[in-house]
Formats: C-alpha cells, structure tokens, sequence
C-alpha cells in the first residue's frame, strides 16, 4: 500500500503529465521522426537517421519547449480552464503556481542548452520558438485569427526544425505541410466555440465570441474545403505509396465533419469534430509508415 504522501506524490506527476499533455509530446517526437525517415531524408539509411544524435537533440528540444509551452499555457489559462475543463482543472491544481513556473524555466533552459549541440541557428530558432509559445500564451491568444493562425504556426513548428536541419525543399514536403498546417488552423477554430463559455468569462475576442457562430462555421468550413485541395494534390501528383489511402479517407472524414458542422450546437457536438479532426491528424503520424511498405516490412518482420 502506498503511504499518503507517496499517493500525493503520485498524484502530483499525475497532474504534471496532464499539464504538459505528455501523450501529445510523444506523438510529435514519433512524427519528426517518421517525417525524417519517410518524407524528410529518404535518401539516407534508417540507421544513420534514428542514431542522429543532432536529430535526437533537436526532437528532446523540441519536446521540452512544447512541454513548457503547455505549463505556460495552463498558468495563463488557470481561471478559464476551471470553467471549460473543469476535471482536468482540478488535476491540474495539484501543482502549484510557482512550481510550473519553475519547471517552465528549467524545460527551456535544457532546451536551449539542447540546440547548442546541433548549432548557433538551432539556438536561435528555439529561443525564437520559446519566445513564441510565451507571447502567444500571454497576449495573442485572445485576439481573433491572428491567435488561430499563430497556433497553427507554433503547432507545426517542430517540423520546421527538422526540414531545415536536412534542406529537404521537395514540393511534395510543402504540400504536407499545409495539409497539417490547414487541418490544425480548422482544429484551432474548432476548440474557440468548444471554449466559448470561458473565453467570455475572461474577456477573450475570439472569433466566436466577436462575429458569432455562424461566421466562425463558414470560416471553418472554408478551411475544410481548402484542405481537400493539399490532399487531393497528394493523392493524384505525389508519389506518396500507400499513403494515399490515408489521404482518400481523409477526404471522406472530412466531408462528414462538414456534415456534422453543420448541425451541431451543443459544447459536446464540437467536442466530437475536434475528435475527428484530432483523429486525422494522429492517424497522419501513423500512416507515414505507408510511404514505403517494403522498408516497414524489412525493418519490422
């Protein structure tokens, strides 16, 4: 039996992985790394890209500026978060104030001295991306689009780093990254009228709350309509093997999110298209193994 102050303790790292949203962290360490060995650097054995330790430095980085992201997002959102999340608001106040603080100074910190292994520009680009994540948690995120857009941006960011660390300027790498980007921009819009209640609450212009829910549905809905156009390209210009099976059901996905857009009103009908949308973009991360079957097959069985 555990002790109470151990059940405590337990509870407490509980809390510190729903705050930093640890299952997200590692979906996106596993995704630089697939890009990087399917999409990124094809040209070059699996071997030589999983035991990069430059790689490696900048996916721990990475991990540990979104990390401090998410602890500085949840101090600034404390008092929203009690009324649009209020189970996970109460876990979350098992950590205190202060000591997210302190873990947000230390996360950057290791993150920076990270970068530092792989070269001066990674230094800069993560102290930018630092920089970044914190003006938006502390400002921009209240002001209409422009919070949206630069979610996006912060979102996908990641990303950027490994692409610029291989030179990889392949078209087809830039329609998979505005496929993601349009996709996470929708998913952005999606969770402003799933907030709606706290957002008030603490005076935040979303576009929601400034031009109401049937323009926030057409914006949403344009943005959809837009995705099809990188997936479509993907399927029928690209050579993107098997993938394109992800690509085909994406479309269809997405079609009934417009469906169900359409006709939802209530917190938990949106909850629902921010789930399928969530559900695409995971699936994504997954489905990049379809790039090369025979590789997967080789390594794997």
């Amino acid at each position: 039996m555990l002790s109470r102050k151990n059940k405590l303790l337990l509870l407490k790292a509980l809390s510190l992985f729903s705050i930093v949203r640890g299952y997200n962290i590692l979906m996106i360490a596993l995704a630089q790394y697939l890009a990087s060995i399917y999409i990124l650097a094809p040209f070059l054995p699996v071997k030589q890209v999983i035991f990069d330790g430059q790689l490696f430095a900048i996916v721990a980085a990475s991990a540990l500026v979104i990390a401090a992201g998410y602890i500085i997002n949840s101090f600034y959102d404390s008092e929203k978060d009690l009324i649009n999340k209020p189970r996970k608001s109460m876990l979350d106040r098992l950590v205190s104030q202060r000591t997210k603080l302190s873990a947000y100074f230390v996360l950057n910190f290791i993150s920076v001295f990270l970068a530092s292994y792989v070269s001066f520009r990674a230094v800069v680009f993560f102290s930018v991306y630092i920089f970044g994540i914190w003006l938006y948690s502390h400002k921009l995120k209240r002001l209409p689009f422009i919070g949206n857009f630069i979610s996006a941006m912060l979102a996908i960011a990641p990303f950027f780093a490994v692409f610029v660390y291989y030179k990889n300027f392949d078209s087809v790498i830039f329609v998979h990254a505005l496929f993601l980007f349009l996709l996470i921009l929708a998913r952005e819009m999606i969770k402003d009228i799933e907030n709606i209640s706290g957002d008030m609450a603490q005076n935040y212009r979303t576009v929601p709350i400034i031009y109401g829910m049937r323009f926030s549905k057409i914006c949403i809905s344009i943005l959809i309509l837009v995705t099809l156009l990188p997936a479509l390209l993907l399927i029928t210009r690209f050579e993107v093997g098997l993938m394109y099976l992800y690509f085909m059901a994406s479309v269809v996905f997405l079609i009934i999110f417009l469906l169900f857009l359409w006709k939802s009103v209530t917190k938990k009908h949106f909850i629902y298209l921010h789930n399928i949308l969530k559900f695409i973009i995971v699936l994504g991360v997954f489905s990049i193994l379809l790039i090369d079957v025979d590789l997967v097959l080789s390594r794997f069985f």
